[in-house]
């Protein structure tokens, strides 16, 4: 039976390329790991933690370093485990199963197109794509007049916070929050296909 492998992407913010290399479950599980840039001026690492990882991401929009961290079941089981820049909203590495890996970095090279054309021209604005922006936001409003918008602890109140490339949906209750991505057309789309959202809700913190 075939090792499990992970795929793993990234934008490198120095030479601007993208880098999509595979780790087996082993490899990322068994101690630190790296994943180079060709280029040599970048790259992602993997702290092991005990049953956490900590992962550290170079950040093509802020050309700082971001640091999560997440349990090891999430890193290698979940479909597709995204990490974005906190003032952005960009996307800047994802872990997953090889298609769903390929399909965000697409979404994250147009985004970042579209970000490097707004600098060449300097137009950029208070949004990566303001018409975008104000499309999700108004499909978040349909959804949220049709009842379509909860916490997976119960609670139907929550806040939003814009930010330059998503729309964080913030909890009442228990403060979960849910990003969704806002950068392009295809953001749009994925989000008119939703009938439904839900915050995925804080587990009881462990006395």
């Amino acid at each position: 039976m075939p090792e499990q492998t992970r795929t793993i992407g990234y934008i490198c913010p120095v030479c601007g390329q993208s880098v999509i290399a595979q780790r087996t479950a082993f490899q990322l599980a068994a101690g630190d790991s790296v994943l180079p840039c060709p280029c040599g001026k970048s790259e992602v690492r993997f702290h092991q933690r005990g049953g956490r990882c900590e992962i550290t991401v170079p950040c093509l929009f802020c050309a700082k370093d971001h640091t999560a961290v997440c349990s090891n079941e999430a890193l290698l089981t979940q479909s597709l485990l995204a990490l974005s820049c906190p003032a952005s909203g960009l996307g800047c590495c994802c872990v997953g199963e090889e298609d769903r890996v390929f399909q965000a970095m697409a979404k994250l090279e147009r985004a970042v197109d579209k970000l490097r054309l707004d600098d060449q021209t300097d137009s950029r604005g208070v949004f990566l794509d303001e018409v975008v922006m104000a499309e999700v936001l108004a499909e978040l409003k349909d959804i949220a007049q049709r009842g379509g918008v909860a916490c997976a602890c119960g609670c139907a109140d929550y806040g939003v916070k814009v930010g330059y490339s998503s729309v964080d949906l913030v909890c009442a209750s228990c403060g979960a929050s849910l990003r969704l991505s806002a950068a392009t057309p295809d953001d749009l789309t994925d989000l008119c296909a939703r009938c439904s959202i839900t915050i995925p809700g804080k587990k009881e913190n462990s006395k």
